[in-house]
């Protein structure tokens, strides 16, 4: 047994838990899965299938490890790149082509070709809008500081709509369209292998559906989706990030119950949102069925279902979250001033939070402490608030929460 089918094993049986061994952050390398496929377990994962016309890349790495992709495939296949496939536009998915296209064997053969749903060129003019910005959001949420958003990518070269059918090198592939964690994303179907990429569709976590610094999401047509790969009877799963799955009942328990776990939370919360409910108690009591939860591939590890919450809040209701004072609100600023006199100064908020803070009630604690921080430039205070934050994120499962709080306890 390879060493990803080996990890694949581990944590499907429990005995290595995803808290341990993040399956979104964990790489295992190059492995051939079986004869003409492979499968390189990366930050995002890349499978490769070796046909008679070159190779398919569903996905082709990132931007920072598009040339570690290009090498592991070389030691596997000296074909030519013939068609790469992004199953979106993320940026850990569509920076490997350009490696392939530079060596001397794709030389001779001539460019490769992209496929990729009709709106991913749309996503890739909005990245080079906002490159800035999406730089401040990878230093906060992956703790990456330093490392540019690129402006340059690699445009498709054949579109699609709703479904694509592809035959390469005696290869059927099937291409759908599905909402999901963006508006542009494909997962792959390979009837000959009874083969599913998913994409980020599937990533051995709560789905990424409401990422509180990305755009919207979308989790019922993402259940729906979900729903359809269930239904297909495939052998083999290969994720956007994370392991494989192999065998049939495997595969489709885990998209069951990913499905299962998103219609729960949309359900929840379109009934408080029809009964009136405001977001902040909607955030409160919709609870992700326990069961689900604790599933190897459904642990809350990078996003988490409040996140999902809010964001099916701005899917299906704006931005008013049913808080009048914040509609047109005074700055945080002022307002922390104006607490901060009523309490008698930041030094009684911050004393309070700490004291929140050491009872357990982080959550209203660094409430206090970043109006304590706010309502005045005393250095001793701001490096209490921060401490205050500092242990909020020591605490958080997931990856998003934790990077936004570490992020605070720097700031």
């Amino acid at each position: 047994m390879g060493k990803v089918r080996e990890f694949a094993e581990r944590l499907w049986s429990g005995a290595v838990s995803t808290e341990v061994m993040n399956p979104v952050t964990t790489t295992m390398g190059f492995e051939a899965i079986e004869e003409g496929l492979g499968f390189i377990s990366g930050f995002a994962n890349v499978t490769a299938l070796d046909t008679s016309e070159g190779l398919v890349l569903i996905d082709t790495g990132s931007f920072l490890t598009g040339i570690m992709v290009h090498q592991q495939l070389r030691s596997w296949s000296q074909r030519p790149l013939h068609t790469a496939i992004f199953t979106h536009g993320h940026v850990d998915h569509v920076f490997g082509v350009q490696h392939f296209e530079r060596d001397p064997i794709q030389a001779a053969h001539g460019p490769a070709r992209v496929v990729a749903h009709e709106a991913v060129a749309a996503r890739f003019e909005r990245y080079k809008m906002t490159a800035g910005y999406n730089t401040a959001i990878n230093a906060r949420q992956f703790r990456l500081p330093g490392i540019a958003w690129p402006t340059q990518f690699r445009a498709p070269d054949l579109t699609y709509r709703d479904r694509l059918a592809l035959e390469i090198g005696g290869e059927a592939l099937e291409l759908n369209h599905a909402r999901g964690e963006t508006d542009d994303h494909t997962w792959v179907w390979v009837p000959g292998r009874r083969l599913l990429c998913t994409g980020d569709l599937f990533i051995w976590a709560v789905p990424n559906c409401g990422n509180p610094q990305k755009v919207q999401r979308y989790p019922l047509e993402w259940a729906a989706a979900l729903r359809r790969m269930e239904a297909l009877g495939a052998e083999t799963l290969l994720p956007g990030h994370g392991p494989p799955i192999f065998g049939s009942d495997r595969v489709r328990q885990a998209l069951g119950d990913t499905a299962e776990l998103l219609e729960s939370i949309c359900a929840q919360t379109l009934e408080m949102m029809n009964a009136g409910a405001a977001l902040i108690d909607i955030l409160h009591a919709v609870e992700a069925p326990a069961a689900l939860l604790d599933k190897p591939y459904l642990r809350p590890i990078y996003d988490e279902p409040q996140f999902i919450v809010r964001n099916l809040w701005r899917l299906y209701g704006g931005w008013y979250e049913g808080n009048p004072a914040h509609l047109k609100p005074a700055h945080d600023r002022a307002i922390a001033a104006e607490i901060a006199a009523l309490a008698g100064g930041a030094e009684a908020l911050i004393a309070r939070a700490e004291a929140l803070a050491e009872a357990g009630d982080l959550p209203l604690a660094c409430h206090l402490a970043q109006l304590a921080g706010d309502a005045g430039a005393d250095p001793a205070i701001r490096a209490r608030r921060s401490a205050i934050y500092a242990a909020r994120a020591a605490a958080e499962p997931s990856l998003m929460a934790r990077g936004i709080f570490a992020d605070a306890a720097e700031g």
